[in-house]
């Protein structure tokens, strides 16, 4: 199974990506999880991302891609799938990994998008309780204003394409999984 999870900040990407990863025994790969080792870490390419992450900004194109690209693939080539949970997040990126997944035969399958509303998604940021740098409601607005900016297009990219799927994740957490597994048990490789 390859599944690409597209929400908006808040909307449970982490934890159904976590959900779906197990229930088809394949890797969960977290951008977010990524980006903060990498900043933790005080690596070359974690120094550059740590303001973007800071001010809850997207990191821009070549870095995501250069810390996720080989991830993805291996991921595909080795366990049979993925579930990739924050990226892509922009129109450039989501081409460049359909680029890469027609190269490699490693396409998404279906692509599961969160959708809730705004104040919902606000109530579950700032109240975290993980003391992110992001978890500020002003962080929190200002991501959601990103999101409908640069990703939220995505929606229609993905419909185009004939692999979305939208669950309404205003739900409890295991009613969306529910949704996304009665979904996903229909897609075919």
């Amino acid at each position: 199974m390859r599944v690409i999870m597209l929400a908006p900040p808040g909307a449970g990407k982490g934890t159904q990506g976590e959900r779906i990863s197990a229930r088809y025994d394949v890797p969960h790969i977290s951008s977010g999880e990524i980006f903060r080792e990498e900043t933790a870490r005080q690596t070359p390419l974690g120094r550059q991302m740590s303001g973007y992450l800071e001010r809850g900004d997207l990191v821009p194109d070549d870095l995501v891609l250069s810390l996720i690209k080989d991830r993805v693939v291996a991921a595909a080539k080795e366990s049979g799938g993925y579930v990739l949970d924050g990226f892509p997040r922009t129109l450039e990126q989501a081409e460049a990994a359909a680029g890469i997944g027609r190269e490699t035969s490693t396409s998404a399958q279906a692509v599961v998008y969160l959708d809730a509303p705004t104040e919902v998604l606000i109530s579950r940021l700032t109240g975290r309780g993980e003391n992110r740098t992001d978890d500020s409601e002003a962080v929190a607005r200002h991501r959601l204003a990103v999101y409908a900016e640069h990703t939220q297009p995505l929606v229609g990219y993905y419909a185009a394409r004939g692999i979305l799927v939208k669950i309404d994740a205003s739900v409890p957490v295991d009613e969306v999984s529910q949704q996304i597994f009665t979904a996903l048990d229909r897609v075919k490789d």
